[in-house]
């Protein structure tokens, strides 16, 4: 029954088809990169994710190299791997990126337990991160805008 729901007057392959050579079309500013299933705390990585929004990708480098916390070495990762993507998938311009958006949702839990007195326990959870950073490019978003 599904293969006979028309779109617009057409098949839903045929709509799916027109809409992915219309997205073809369209100009790419942006490159996305994550990172799942990370071994640190959401809370204790937020703090470094929130550090560099809006920041150009050189001065987050900076900041994430001279920034202490475990999270701020993750978060380097995954923000040179977001600048390999835009640089090499989509030939933005690394000069012109700039960190769009960093979050950081939770993953799973690890549970495990603690022996306690008299034969309980209590239970451990060992939290997991999923790491998610943007970057954008200026000068193409701007061009973008223009043409709009």
């Amino acid at each position: 029954m599904q293969a006979l729901i028309k779109r617009n007057g057409m098949k839903r392959s045929k709509f799916h088809s027109a809409r992915k050579e219309k997205l073809a079309t369209m100009p790419v500013f942006e490159a996305k990169a994550v990172a799942k299933f990370v071994r640190i705390s959401p809370r204790k990585a937020r703090s470094v994710a929130n550090s560099i929004k809006g920041k150009n990708v050189s001065e987050a480098f900076t900041i994430l190299e001279f920034s202490p916390k475990k999270a701020a070495r993750i978060i380097k990762n995954v923000l040179k791997s977001a600048v390999a993507n835009a640089v090499n998938n989509f030939n933005l311009s690394e000069e012109n990126l700039y960190v769009y958006t960093c979050y950081v949702n939770d993953g799973p839990r690890m549970k495990r337990l603690w022996p306690r007195g008299r034969g309980s326990a209590d239970i451990i959870q060992k939290r997991m991160s999923h790491i998610t950073v943007i970057v954008r490019d200026k000068e193409a978003e701007k061009a973008a805008k223009e043409e709009k």
